[in-house]
């Protein structure tokens, strides 16, 4: 099962493709992680992309497309992969089109996690975690036990993201409806678009997702 998981930051995404990968055993394709690995590994595409990214520049479409093309040929991206952070316009989308076929593959689903922006906004500003063991918590949904005292190691430090602003959330949404949203309708003509109610609760997007791969 090959998918592309969709959706804007603070969504769900990293949650449900952790879960696919622990339990489906998937591959996430990060194109940072991916990026990161492949100049580690001194590859022919990652000596490339070294060299851009050391002298300042953004790394090109046809570097990327050369990275994802590496990944995809290592054997464990046959039980199945899920794209994170690629393709985000028309151009990559034709690319990973071209380049699939190429293989022999093919995307089986691209699944958009739907959010309300207001509620999406809460959710994440008001996100803090342990200082200490990194255990989560929220202002709204889940205060520690003991005010100011982490349930799991008894720390007492907290810290927030410095980006989990409302006018960062609200810029990086505005992104994802201008850069990425609009490759959507390059899939909904083969019917492989699906849309989640990436508001649910945990469990529920979980199981919404499923019953999109057991169809």
């Amino acid at each position: 099962m090959n998918l592309i998981l969709l959706g804007p930051p603070g969504a769900g995404k990293g949650t449900q493709a952790s879960r696919l990968v622990k339990e489906r055993g998937m591959v996430q394709l990060s194109t940072g992680d991916m990026l990161r690995a492949a100049v580690a590994a001194g590859t022919p595409v990652g000596l490339a992309a070294k060299a851009v990214m050391e002298s300042g520049g953004l790394v090109s479409d046809e570097i990327v497309s050369g990275i994802l093309s590496e990944r995809l040929d290592q054997p464990d991206a046959r039980a199945g992969f899920i794209l994170d952070g690629y393709p985000r316009t028309d151009v990559q989308a034709d690319s990973l089109d071209s380049m699939l076929a190429k293989k022999g593959l093919a995307l089986d689903h691209v699944i958009e996690l739907v959010v309300n922006e207001d509620a999406l906004v809460e959710r994440i500003t008001g996100r803090f975690t342990c200082g200490s063991c990194g255990e989560g918590y929220h202002d709204h949904f889940k205060q520690p036990k003991v005010e100011g005292v982490c349930d799991v190691c008894g720390a007492s430090a907290f810290k927030r993201r410095a980006d989990d602003n409302e006018s960062t959330v609200r810029q990086r949404m505005d992104e994802y409806r201008a850069k990425t949203a609009p490759i959507i309708p390059h899939y909904e003509g083969r019917g492989i678009v699906v849309r989640v109610d990436g508001m649910a609760s945990m469990d529920d997007v979980a199981a919404a997702i499923d019953a999109v791969l057991a169809g």
